[in-house]
């Protein structure tokens, strides 16, 4: 397909600057804020900061993405999980995936080998990634360089962000213009040809605008066989102080991404089959025949206006266009046998989508019928437009299971199988109060209502299908707080999640209503140590109702009968221990089941069976999991850091019929930090434990090794 990136460049600046140029008057009566969000209007305490206790690396205080306001942690009633920018460098990732190992309560999808995907809490969140609080749910691999910290809602969150979330969602935090000149270069080199530059520089210009630019490339192979990544990112912005009161914020992002389109190993016997971790069953030219190419360029304009200290109001504008290129070989069935062998598929999927989300957010401190008030009011706005087109090439023919011996795929003979175009079209209206009742008891209580128009086309037939589903999404939480040190709440949240949700309304789901997702949720946050340490626990069920299921009489036609269920505990801690000491851990227990669905699904196993799923367990839903890194900064700048992740035996989907083993991962990082460079050696999986780190989640061939013992090794240079 033809890509022109300057173009789409100048398309999203053209489009920020008429979104947001009404926008700019000046205010009368400018203030600047100086003190951080409270949801309370008492005047904050005196604090005295203790110069051994600043900055606990790992503990956050406030999050932006529970209430759409900075709020403190300690008085959202529900369970949100922050992992800051110094944990992220601590421990030398790469990915994203990498960065939500922190997390309890998630299990990884593999993604088709071509994107960022999690379950969390049981439920799958394709489309939950989000960015600065608009909605990012194009296909594709983020990018870690302009990540400022990453905050994992749980839990339904259609109440501020729209449809979606069972689960939960993933807000990246991204990196703005500051008011002060520094800049930095990382290079980074590791096993298996791994290479990777980064650059961030950051230029205040004059005393009301400042510029930041960050750019990554990366040209890196793997443990596995014909794997490759060729990765450019750039990000530039700019922020314009356009007076006391008014900021207004331009932010690009430009990712070109080029991979080996990995599926992983198939399996047998009720297991991913025991082959070398490094066997690949796709092309013997991978990069030729099997990649996956993803472009993504985006666009965001952000006016801020401080009427005064108490009301401000708030107007974000993204847009954005991607491509995606994908080929891959792929096994459809494993014959087994005394000499088993798989069949496979050749087959690509190109997509196109372009769109945009406008937030407008009104906020507001106020006092009334003698209460304490923090209200949010929102409207958003978008339109997403994604076309698909999917086609099977020659059938590239059965190799062996133990020992397969690869021709190359040939881009022959091509039969399309799908064409479509889905048009989404959003509007929403929220409201939200953060109440202040009494001293130690304080509300968060808000309501969002959606209309959410659906229309697609499949061009192969010359049908239409189109559906308008109007909903009200609502959240109620109760905290009370006995003393400065504990907090204990409970809430009740609800989402929905519409046919077009994923992917493009077709004619056995056109007409079904929206699935709807339930969570109760109760728990306490504690802080330790003179509030240098803070802990949660939380219990929570978490309900999705009305699932499409195929129908028994009829597998083509989907009935809205299904039922899921997960009860689950989380435990969490983060901050300092001592002077110097840093730690984050958590754990999850999650028992999860599929309470009602008539449905029965394929064992692509010879001999291939129907089971069904109904008391199942759903896939990549590990039952325990667990994660822990502890830090050591010595006064010379030298500093330590060791860490493991635990996760327990979970399905590849759910049949149920294949399950990866559940494992214990050591990784550990040395660095030596200078006002002028910094040199970082981490080491990753010390034991060379083999396992699996994710599968597909919907199928029971897609099997992904986690990588062996490897070593990253980056020296960064800064002023």
């Amino acid at each position: 397909m033809l890509y022109q990136p300057q173009l789409k460049i100048i398309h999203v600046a053209v489009l920020m600057a008429l979104a947001s140029s009404p926008l700019l008057a000046k205010a009368e009566e400018p203030k600047i804020r100086t003190t951080v969000e409270s949801s309370s209007l008492a005047e904050l305490p005196e604090v005295t900061v203790n110069s051994s206790q600043a900055e606990p690396a790992y503990q956050p205080l406030t999050t932006t993405t529970a209430a759409k306001i900075e709020a403190p942690l300690r008085d959202i009633p529900q369970t949100v999980n922050v992992i800051p920018q110094k944990l992220i460098q601590d421990q030398g990732a790469q990915s994203l995936q990498d960065v939500l190992r922190n997390v309890p309560g998630i299990g990884f999808s593999n993604g088709d080998g071509g994107r960022d995907q999690v379950n969390i809490r049981g439920f799958s969140a394709i489309s939950d990634q989000f960015v600065d609080g608009i909605r990012d749910d194009a296909l594709y691999f983020r990018d870690l360089s302009n990540v400022e910290q990453v905050e994992v809602l749980k839990g339904p969150a259609a109440v501020l962000y729209g449809r979606g979330s069972s689960g939960g969602i993933i807000n990246r935090i991204t990196k703005k213009p500051l008011d002060k000149a520094m800049g930095s270069l990382t290079t980074t080199v590791g096993s298996y040809d791994f290479y990777r530059v980064e650059a961030d520089v950051n230029q205040p210009l004059g005393d009301a605008a400042a510029f930041r630019i960050i750019g990554a490339k990366q040209d890196s192979h793997s443990f596995r066989e014909e794997d490759f990544v060729e990765r450019e990112f750039i990000a530039p912005s700019l922020s314009l102080n356009l007076s006391d009161a008014t900021k207004l914020t331009f932010q690009l992002e430009h990712l070109d991404d080029k991979r080996l389109n990995d599926f992983g190993v198939p399996a047998i016997n009720g297991r991913p089959v025991n082959v070398s971790r490094k066997t690949y069953y796709g092309s013997s030219n991978g990069e030729k025949d099997d990649y996956v190419q993803s472009r993504m360029t985006a666009g965001t304009a952000v006016l801020e206006h401080s009427f005064n200290d108490d009301v401000k109001i708030r107007n974000a504008f993204r847009t954005y266009q991607y491509d995606l290129d994908r080929n891959n070989t792929v096994a459809t069935r494993v014959n087994s046998g005394a000499n088993p062998t798989v069949n496979r598929r050749y087959s690509t999927v190109q997509r196109e989508e372009d769109g945009f989300f406008n937030q407008t957010d009104l906020t507001f401190k106020a006092n009334g019928l003698g209460l304490e008030h923090s209200v949010l009011l929102g409207v958003e706005i978008g339109r997403q437009v994604k076309d698909n087109t999917n086609g099977d090439f020659t059938n590239p023919g059965a190799v062996s299971l133990y020992n397969p011996v690869l021709p190359r795929s040939k881009r022959t003979g091509f039969t399309l199988t799908a064409n479509t175009t889905g048009i989404s079209e959003t509007k929403g209206f929220y409201a939200q109060d953060l109440v202040t009742l009494s001293k130690n008891w304080k509300a968060l209580v808000g309501a969002r209502y959606d209309i959410f128009d659906q229309d697609a086309e499949d061009h192969r037939t010359k049908t239409q299908f189109s559906r308008v589903d109007k909903e009200v999404s609502p959240r109620a939480g109760l905290v009370y707080q006995p003393n400065d040190i504990v907090s204990l709440y409970g809430s009740y949240t609800k989402s929905f999640q519409p046919s077009q949700e994923n992917f493009t309304l077709a004619k056995n789901n056109a007409e079904i209503a929206p699935e709807e997702t339930t969570n109760y949720e109760v728990g306490a946050k504690m802080d330790f140590l003179d509030g240098n340490l803070s802990t949660m626990v939380s219990l929570y069920r978490l309900e999705r109702t009305n699932i499409k299921s195929a129908d028994p009489a009829a597998p083509t036609v989907l009935i809205p009968v299904g039922e899921q269920r997960t009860d689950g505990l989380e435990l969490s801690l983060a901050g300092r221990l001592a002077k110097g000491w840093d730690v984050t851990a958590g754990y999850a227990y999650m028992d999860a089941e599929i309470t009602d669905s008539p449905s029965r699904v394929s064992v692509p196993i010879t001999p291939v069976t129907t089971v069904p799923i109904e008391g199942n367990r759903p896939s990549l839903t590990p039952r325990h999991s667990a994660n822990i890194w502890l830090s050591h900064r010595f006064s010379s700048g030298f500093g330590l850091g060791a860490g493991a992740v635990f996760v327990g035996d979970q399905y590849t989907s759910v049949s149920n019929a294949v399950k990866l083993p559940g494992y214990t991962r050591f990784d550990a990082s040395a660095y030596y930090e200078t006002k002028h460079y910094d040199l970082k050696l981490t080491l990753n999986n010390i034991l060379d434990k083999e396992y699996f780190i994710s599968a597909h989640g919907g199928a029971d061939l897609y099997n992904t090794y986690g990588a062996p013992r490897s070593a990253l090794l980056s020296l960064k240079l800064k002023y």
